[in-house]
């Protein structure tokens, strides 16, 4: 009987020390990118900032992500869209790569343009619903609001939690307050993009 009793409390014990801290740990884990195949096809979609507006030729955050990860990443950035023009041109392009993942960094001229926010905000619903319905990760970059502090706009955030996204809130607000990283005040330079590029490959 003692040796009955050892061995339950044993495994007690080991269901303690550690079922319990695994279980606790992958609860608040977050949400995650599913492990991208080696030649992964990536599609960057966003405006000026990811079509690369102050960057050298080649030196684009796309570009330098590409390069650093090995994945074919797609530049589809247009600079001046906003949020409206980009849902309408997102499912084409889905359709078109089929990527494994979409990096979404969009709403800047929304806020330079002052448009409410709500709308921004159901415009990168619509274009994350989109990749979503596609079985598409996708990967959210937060955009500062118009403001002298250039902290990021809190859609981001709520969209992130909302549909489980992984979000990288703070990289492009901390590059754009940085003189050594920009190429004018709303873009970045070779240097920016570059952090810009690392920060996604960390964040997949």
């Amino acid at each position: 009987m003692k040796r009955h009793f050892s061995y339950r409390r044993a495994v007690r014990l080991f269901r303690l020390l550690v079922i319990v801290p695994l279980l606790l740990l992958q609860a608040c884990s977050g949400p995650s990118i599913p492990p991208l195949t080696e030649n992964a096809r990536v599609l960057a979609f966003g405006d000026s900032l990811t079509y690369g507006v102050g960057a050298s030729k080649g030196l684009d955050y796309p570009n330098q992500l590409a390069g650093i990860s090995g994945y074919e990443v797609i530049n589809a950035g247009v600079s001046g869209e906003t949020t409206s023009a980009g849902k309408q041109r997102l499912a084409e392009l889905l359709a078109r790569h089929n990527p494994e993942l979409l990096i979404l960094l969009e709403g800047g001229n929304d806020f330079l343009r002052n448009q409410p926010q709500d709308k921004t905000k159901a415009n990168l619903a619509n274009m994350i619903e989109q990749a979503q319905a596609k079985q598409i990760p996708v990967l959210l970059v937060a955009v500062p609001q118009k403001s002298l502090f250039l902290s990021p706009s809190p859609i981001y955030a709520e969209l992130a939690d909302e549909y489980q996204l992984v979000l990288i809130e703070d990289t492009l607000s901390s590059l754009l307050k940085s003189p050594s990283k920009k190429s004018d005040a709303i873009h970045l330079n070779d240097a920016g993009y570059l952090e810009l590029a690392q920060a996604i490959y960390q964040a997949i």
